[in-house]
């Protein structure tokens, strides 16, 4: 289990305090989900979604990079 998760409703990380998901969660995501991709991209987009709802002042275009941007 990871010390990174995100703390709601801001989406930061409860470790180091950086936006969700932190440079360290998102090396966890790619390691637990390297042989089903398609299945990280449905979890982070599930958390875009609440993200969105959270955090109505941010951007569309900032959340979707910076939940779904760096897989690319």
């Amino acid at each position: 289990m990871t010390a990174h998760g995100p703390v709601l409703p801001l989406w930061l990380c409860e470790t180091c305090d950086r936006a969700w998901p932190c440079a360290t969660r998102r090396v966890e995501l790619l390691d637990e989900y390297a042989a089903s991709p398609v299945a990280l991209a449905a979890y982070l987009g599930s958390h875009l979604t609440a993200a969105r709802q959270d955090m109505t002042w941010a951007s569309p275009d900032t959340l979707n990079r910076r939940f779904l941007g760096w897989l690319a």
